[in-house]
């Protein structure tokens, strides 16, 4: 009897997920460079119904997979939406694919948001978890972010959400300019006495079209340097393996394996989701192949699309045997958990270089176990260096 063909290095059997964006913003901060627009007076429904057209539109493409393991709702705002607005997407999802019994559907959301939103509404309509935008809990690094909430409105953001949702996790940014390390850590020690299962720590960057970006180019806002922020990240991860709150992938860390963000591993194992809404981007495997597909980016275009295409995105590229391999190895390095050299090597057709391995591991930044490589906390910090000096 022949021997099972081995399973493919990527694909929904490492993951099956769907990433739906909703693009507005009651305000826009100006560090951000996703894909958002302001709210203003706008009807939802149009766009709430072209969503879940679109999820429909893609099941004739995939006929192999099955339900899905997670479902995020991101952006933009997301928590805008009324629950019977998530309710009418999910439903999508669920009569189409299928929804896993026990997934993870998370809601992003601001604190202001929490505060006056219908939390029991948006657990009933299927979120099970939420990811807030706390980003600062001191009030002047708040309005220096654009923020609208200030940090008390934050921490009781924090404790209603934890009443309703046991798996909650907090955004914070840090590597702010003039930032301390003392003022970082007393601030970051603050942030897990929030008691989150979940923080995802973020170092400012300063894209070029935002306005932080535009600022920086013209002096009137200097970044901080690359040793002080490199600085900044280990003492992160100092505090928070103090705290229980180890990394799991370089910026996100959690009590414990049951609070890890279950939608952004399939992304860091090279799972497929499917992404809906103005700007989303998808990662579709099917017949042997792997696609990667992005939607239009004003919403009035993706509307038009789902109409006279029936999906957003219309087509998707098909993505070479390299791309694959070299996206397969910079995410999964990005997580402690490593990723499989096999996998790697059987896309490229070509092995990776072992030489460049030992080097790392003699500098204390991998570690390798059979084919099986990982980063050490401080070869996180250097994880985009590596990863170019390995890809194939």
């Amino acid at each position: 009897m022949s021997a099972a063909p081995a399973p493919a290095p990527f694909g929904p059997h490492f993951g099956f997920g769907l990433y739906v964006h909703w693009p507005y913003c009651a305000r826009i901060c100006p560090y951000c460079d996703f894909n958002v627009f302001a709210a203003k007076d706008r009807d939802s429904g149009p766009l709430v119904g072209a969503i879940a057209a679109d999820i429909r539109a893609h099941r004739p493409r995939m006929p192999g997979h099955g339900a899905l393991d997670s479902v995020y709702f991101g952006g933009g705002t997301p928590a805008l939406l009324r629950p019977d607005e998530f309710g009418t997407i999910l439903l999508s999802a669920a009569e189409t694919f299928g929804i896993k019994r026990g997934a993870e559907i998370t809601l992003e959301a601001n604190p202001n948001d929490v505060l006056r939103a219908d939390l029991i509404g948006l657990q009933r309509a299927g979120v099970t978890r939420l990811s807030i935008g706390v980003q600062s809990l001191r009030d002047a690094s708040l309005a220096f972010l654009g923020r609208d909430h200030d940090a008390a409105s934050a921490a009781l953001a924090v404790s209603r959400a934890l009443k309703v949702f046991p798996s909650v996790s907090i955004d914070l940014i840090y590597a702010r300019p003039g930032q301390t390390p003392a003022s970082w850590e007393m601030e970051l020690k603050d942030a897990l006495a929030l008691g989150a299962p979940h923080l995802s720590l973020y170092e400012l960057t300063f894209e070029a079209k935002t306005p932080f970006g535009l600022a920086a180019r013209r002096g009137d806002i200097v970044p901080m340097g690359d040793d002080a922020q490199a600085d900044l990240y280990e003492l992160t991860q100092d505090v928070t393996q103090a705290a229980g709150m180890p990394a799991y992938e370089v910026s996100n860390h959690a009590a414990s394996p049951a609070h890890q963000s279950r939608h952004n591993l399939i992304y860091w194992r090279g799972g497929d989701w499917i992404g809906v809404g103005p700007g989303a981007h998808g990662r579709i495997s099917v017949g042997g192949g792997r696609y990667a597909s992005e939607a239009e980016r004003r919403p009035e275009a993706y509307m038009a699309n789902v109409q006279a295409l029936q999906n957003g995105w219309g087509g998707a590229a098909r993505l070479e045997p390299l791309e694959i391999a070299r996206e397969l190895l910079a995410m999964g390095l990005r997580a402690g958990e490593g990723i499989d050299l096999r996998r790697i090597e059987a896309v490229a057709g070509a092995p990776v270089a072992r030489d460049k391995i030992d080097v790392f591991i003699d500098k204390g930044w991998a570690g390798i176990s059979g084919a099986e490589l990982r980063l050490t906390p401080a070869g996180r910090l250097l994880a985009d260096a590596i990863t170019a000096a390995l890809s194939p």
